[in-house]
């Protein structure tokens, strides 16, 4: 019987993807050197950036506000005009304004996890910053119906390490066998929760191909009907 979900948050619960879209739309009409890159290729080489320095906060090598700074420093460069410090700071500045007003939940996340919350405890595993992920959860009115918050920050330890799962698992008090994990990352949900014993879902709205079909892996492609996947994680 399963007595806990672990879900990822960021393209899981919280639509990152979509915010940061919509924020980088913004800041792309405002420098004409990227307007001149269409912006399925802009939105790429930002999120390229994103993932190569995001390590970097992780592992507390560089300061969150610095590798936004950096980010758009080198997203100035790659399109053909170097910024000097003080244009890359208002960017990143402006870039993270515009993120904080595109923020959502998505589709059917509150729903859900309340769903899920009635029957289950509730965890959530993330790779990021403690405030930040509190921040989102609280934004998105997730927050009542967690029982444990892992974050990779305070963790010391991210996914797909098997460690941060086992520590959602003791945090709630219940075992591999009794819990699920949800996510839409391959590389550190499923691997990951899979490595710690784990019955995984992958959330794949996306629709993109199983990049290892031997797993045979269950996915989920909405978070809605709520009914539909309340079933696909709550299996007896």
């Amino acid at each position: 019987m399963t007595r806990a979900v672990l879900f990822d948050l960021d393209d899981t619960l919280f639509d990152h993807r979509e915010s940061a879209a919509e924020a980088l739309r913004r800041v792309q009409a405002a420098h004409e050197c990227f307007r001149r890159v269409p912006f399925a290729e802009f939105e790429k080489l930002h999120s390229a950036l994103l993932e190569e320095l995001h390590p970097e906060v992780l592992n507390a090598r560089m300061e969150m506000d610095e590798a936004r700074r950096e980010r758009f420093r080198r997203l100035f460069k790659r399109c053909g005009m170097p910024a000097s410090d003080e244009v890359c700071a208002t960017t990143a500045s402006r870039y993270r304004t515009d993120y904080m007003e595109a923020r959502r939940a998505v589709a059917g996340a509150a729903s859900l996890v309340a769903a899920v919350r009635s029957r289950a405890k509730v965890g959530i595993v993330s790779n990021n910053m403690l405030q930040e992920q509190r921040d989102k959860l609280e934004f998105c009115g997730l927050s009542a119906h967690v029982d444990a918050l892992i974050v990779s920050e305070e963790a010391g330890v991210a996914k797909p390490d098997p460690a941060i799962f086992r520590m959602a698992l003791d945090a709630l008090d219940v075992t591999a066998d009794q819990s699920v994990m949800l996510g839409d990352s391959w590389s550190a949900d499923v691997v990951g929760a899979q490595a710690a014993g784990i019955r995984v879902v992958w959330f794949n709205p996306l629709r993109n191909p199983s990049p290892d079909p031997s797993r045979r892996v269950p996915e989920l492609y909405a978070l809605e009907p709520v009914s539909e996947a309340v079933a696909c994680l709550l299996v007896s």
